[in-house]
């Protein structure tokens, strides 16, 4: 059986918007990122493991909020108190926190199949989130990641990286279409490429 993801039958390919007299180094890139692999991480209140001692691949669990650490297949992002997203590419990862993390002191979920992934980059992707979110999206860096909303939606933004920018944006599966077609919306003054 092969899974559908959230945005196939309306995620669309090609030059949308104001896109004439640009080369396409200069539009904004949209798309949507499939095939990963989300699990939330929460440890008890209970719990007296030192989460500090924990890694994953190499990676530790950020412990303040707006962080996220990462290598080249894995994100470890802060969610909230004793709460994180772990968002990888690898077939093992559910497995592998199993491992890491002790059942009388976290609780793990695979939460991938609940959430559609939109992914931005390019110069400008900034200017299309601030169309939408009451955050300022100017203190956001490299490897920070907020909760927030986009035109009513709950999404968690994950800036991937600073120059060029790349932002992945996670919203639940649900609103995927209404968020996808909120963010090309808010592309087209400038133009975008979807890919």
């Amino acid at each position: 059986m092969t899974a559908i993801s959230p945005l196939e039958l309306i995620h669309k390919k090609g030059l949308f918007g104001n896109h004439h007299r640009k080369t396409e180094n200069d539009l904004i890139k949209i798309s949507e990122v499939k095939n990963l692999n989300i699990v939330q991480v929460v440890q008890y209140k209970k719990s007296n493991l030192e989460i500090s001692k924990i890694n994953l691949d190499g990676i530790e669990f950020p412990l303040t909020s707006l962080k996220s650490n990462s290598n080249e297949k894995t994100r470890i992002l802060w969610n909230g108190p004793r709460n994180w997203l772990v968002i990888s590419k690898n077939e093992t990862i559910h497995s592998d926190l199993k491992n890491i993390c002790p059942s009388d002191s976290f609780a793990i979920t695979d939460i991938s199949h609940s959430r559609a992934v939109v992914e931005i980059q390019g110069s400008g992707s900034r200017e299309i989130l601030k169309k939408g979110c009451p955050i300022n999206c100017d203190e956001l860096k490299k490897n920070n990641c907020v909760g927030t909303v986009f035109q009513g939606i709950n999404i968690l933004i994950d800036v991937v990286e600073d120059n060029p920018e790349k932002f992945n944006i996670f919203s639940l599966r649900s609103f995927g279409e209404s968020f996808y077609h909120h963010i090309t919306d808010s592309a087209l003054e400038d133009g975008y490429i979807g890919i």
